[in-house]
Formats: structure tokens, C-alpha cells, sequence
């Protein structure tokens, strides 16, 4: 088996489980993701709540220790790479800590890349739609410049993912972004006059159909469009909206590829009621032989593409109070990491 032509797992990554000032002042003292997490309650007959981590404990990011652990279990079960969350709200940037001090430190020697997150922070999964916390601006030219250089040194980095040797950008609400063609040929430039061969610039495709190509992207992760979600009619209001995740899985990727540069992003499980209570949406019902399906179709769908073209992203690795996370819960153990193993070592890369 030719490790090297093996599909690339990447695996998206929350950094909010260490204090910040802005939690402290809109959450209070010493929030983190965790705070809700752990507060959860079952909502309805069978609800599986609260979503407890089980060999990693309730960790804090600033712990070196911890981000090595992480990486190490991602490794051992054929994740290729951790894509972090990164906010940029033109010039400001918040939940960086984690970040830097892996960039810094060297360690863990894992591969990464980043993901814009751009959108504002709001209230809404809290009651207060309106309330807005960080509204995600944009400057023009002179913030796009700005921005490059404070990732360049990530770029540079010998860990960070590369596909046709450029540095995978991903952009989390691309059609959000002013002037996207115009912001990407600037980055581009820039990357080829600090020595990189370009940026390999990833969407987020909302929106199945998106001409990605041509807004200048190189490529779009198909995440669950939003007609699905609509399709639940919600009788209960004291309820959140709930779908059966055995009925909805495959419908959460695309049944064909039919274009280079699309990426299946995989949905394990997903329950954000710890955040959002009767306004929340829960895959009721995940287990790891379900998601087995969901990851075998995925990869099937891999194996007649060019071997630097093998790509699934999956969302997440650790978003606890989203229901959504591959590291190990108390209820399931390593279950859904030994179902990625178990699928990627019963077909051979060639």
C-alpha cells in the first residue's frame, strides 16, 4: 500500500477552549466551550446530552502537552492534517493563542492549514439574534496586504498542507467576501513574490452547484446545503429540530463528484443545543457504524481521482458544544476515529 497516495483527512479545528477577555466580558469569567458543553441537558426521550470528552478531559489550549496529545491521536488514526479556525476582523484577530504557540513552538510536528472563519459573532445561538459581538468587516487593499503577512510565516511553515505545492486557504463564507477575485490576485501575487508557488484558495460550498472556478477558487468543500435543513418541519417549539441521523447521513455528501476540486466534507454527528437549546438542530441517533456509510461512499468516491486530488475535509475534530467531533466522548470511546482507520486500511492507494 503506497502510503503517500493515500487520501488527505482534514479534520477542522476549534480553538475556543481557553479564556479570552472578549468570553470573559460577554459570557463571564473564564468561559470557554466547555461552559456549555458540560451544563447540557437531554431535551427529549433518548437526547444524548451532556457530550462528555473522554481520554483528552476538558483541556485548555495553552497547554503544549495537550496540543500534543491531539495531534498524536489525529496521526494514529489516518487524519492528515488539522485545518484551525482563524479570525481575522480587519486587523484584529481573536482565539489566535493556540495557533501561535504551535507555529512558534514547532510542536506538534503535524501538518495544518487554516480556514478564515468570516462572519460575524453574534447572539444568535444564545437568544439574542441581534446582539453583535465582532462584526467581520473588510478594508480593501491595503487590510488584504496586511493579512497575507500576518500568515506568511504560517504559510511558510514547513507543516503547513500543501496541494500542488501551494498552501490550502480556506474561506468559510467565500460569496461574503467583497471583491473576492480582486482580494485572491492580490494573495497570489503575494505568495509568488515571497517564494511560494501561489495559494490553493477553498471555499466553503453552501451552495452544491457554485462555480467555484470562476469566483477564482481552486477548489469548494460541499458542506450540508441549506435546503436539506429546511426540509424538517419543527411541530414542537419547546423542541429543537431533529433529524434521524441514520435517514440523513448520505444526503449530508454529495452521492457523485462530479467536478475536480470539490471535497466531500463529512458530518459524523451534530447537536448544537448545548449553545442554542429548543432553537438547535440535532442528527439524533449518530453512531460510528452509521457514519461508516457516510466515510465508505466518501472514500469510494476518492479512488478514481489523481492522488494529489484525494481530499476530505470533515467537520469536525472538536466542536463539543456543536455536537460535532471526532475526539473520544464517554458514550462512544475512539469509535468514530476506528471507523476512519478501519475504512482508509481496507483499500489499497495506488
Amino acid at each position: 500500500m503506497s502510503v503517500s497516495h493515500r487520501p488527505l483527512l482534514i479534520a477542522i479545528y476549534l480553538p475556543q477552549y481557553h479564556p479570552i477577555p472578549e468570553n470573559d466580558a460577554w459570557w463571564g469569567k473564564g468561559f470557554t466551550e466547555w461552559t456549555n458543553v458540560t451544563k447540557a441537558r437531554p431535551l427529549f426521550r433518548g437526547h444524548y446530552q451532556p457530550h462528555l470528552p473522554a481520554d483528552l478531559g476538558f483541556y485548555d489550549l495553552r497547554v503544549p502537552e495537550t496540543r500534543q496529545q491531539q495531534a498524536d491521536l489525529a496521526a494514529q488514526y489516518g487524519i492528515s492534517a488539522f485545518c484551525y479556525y482563524h479570525y481575522w476582523f480587519s486587523g484584529r484577530r481573536i482565539l489566535e493563542r493556540p495557533f501561535n504557540e504551535v507555529l512558534a513552538s514547532g510542536k506538534p510536528d503535524f501538518p495544518f492549514c487554516l480556514c478564515w472563519a468570516n462572519a460575524s459573532w453574534t447572539g444568535v445561538w444564545y437568544g439574542a439574534p441581534n446582539r453583535v459581538l465582532i462584526e467581520q468587516t473588510y478594508s480593501g487593499y491595503e487590510d488584504a496586504v496586511r493579512h497575507f503577512y500576518a500568515l506568511l510565516p504560517a504559510f511558510l511553515d514547513k507543516r503547513y498542507l500543501r496541494i500542488n505545492n501551494k498552501p490550502v486557504f480556506a474561506v468559510y463564507k467565500p460569496m461574503e467576501l467583497p471583491e473576492r477575485k480582486e482580494f485572491i490576485k492580490i494573495w497570489q501575487k503575494l505568495a509568488v513574490q515571497n517564494g511560494l508557488d501561489g495559494i490553493h484558495f477553498t471555499g466553503f460550498a453552501w451552495d452544491w452547484s457554485w462555480d467555484f472556478s470562476n469566483e477564482g477558487f481552486d477548489a469548494a468543500v460541499c458542506v450540508p446545503p441549506a435546503p436539506l435543513i429546511s426540509e424538517a418541519s419543527k411541530t414542537d417549539k419547546n423542541l429543537p429540530t431533529i433529524f434521524e441521523y441514520e435517514q440523513i447521513r448520505m444526503k449530508l455528501i454529495p452521492a457523485k463528484i462530479m467536478k475536480d476540486g470539490l471535497y466531500s466534507c463529512l458530518r459524523p454527528n451534530w447537536d448544537n443545543t448545548p449553545r442554542s437549546g429548543a432553537r438547535g438542530l440535532v442528527f439524533h441517533g449518530s453512531t460510528p457504524e452509521l457514519f461508516r456509510s457516510q466515510i465508505s461512499l466518501a472514500l469510494d468516491q476518492l479512488k478514481d481521482r489523481s492522488p494529489g486530488s484525494r481530499v476530505l475535509f470533515i467537520k469536525a475534530w472538536n466542536e463539543w458544544a456543536e455536537g460535532n467531533y471526532l475526539e473520544p466522548d464517554q458514550l462512544h470511546g475512539h469509535g468514530y476515529l476506528q471507523v476512519i482507520k478501519s475504512e482508509l486500511d481496507s483499500r489499497s492507494w495506488i
